[in-house]
């Protein structure tokens, strides 16, 4: 007689990483409001630039681990293998966070000079 092991999905991983990536990114949230608000009081202590490489790296990563998870976990649950589903949830990640990241960057440097009035996208010139 032959059995076949058929894997229980990881549902709890997939909980478990939605539940770091959705903490993560209140904290980062926060911690950026907090910042942003600071620099706008006194803005001749640190540029904007320096907020983003300050306490914001830690949640950002956070998330990025949570993310991770949960999509490897989701991908796990279609019955991938955890290598396969790691493999793709992983390069993923780093992209779309490397790209989040940078145009955190953009957008900062993009305030600091223009104040918050160059980011309004509801008010265009023409």
């Amino acid at each position: 007689m032959i059995y076949y092991y058929i894997p229980n999905p990881p549902f709890l991983l997939l909980a478990v990483g939605f539940f770091i990536s959705i903490t993560c990114g209140l904290s980062f949230e926060a911690m950026l409001k907090q910042e942003v608000k600071a620099w706008s009081k006194n803005s001749s202590t640190k540029t904007l630039s320096q907020i983003q490489n300050s306490g914001l790296l830690l949640p950002f990563f956070g998330a990025c681990v949570g993310i991770c998870v949960f999509l490897a976990a989701g991908l796990e649950i279609f019955t991938f293998n955890r290598w396969f589903s790691y493999a793709v949830a992983l390069p993923m990640t780093l992209l779309t966070g490397a790209l989040l990241w940078s145009q955190l960057g953009k957008v900062l440097v993009q305030m600091e000079e223009g104040g918050s009035k160059a980011l309004d996208l509801d008010v265009i010139d023409i």
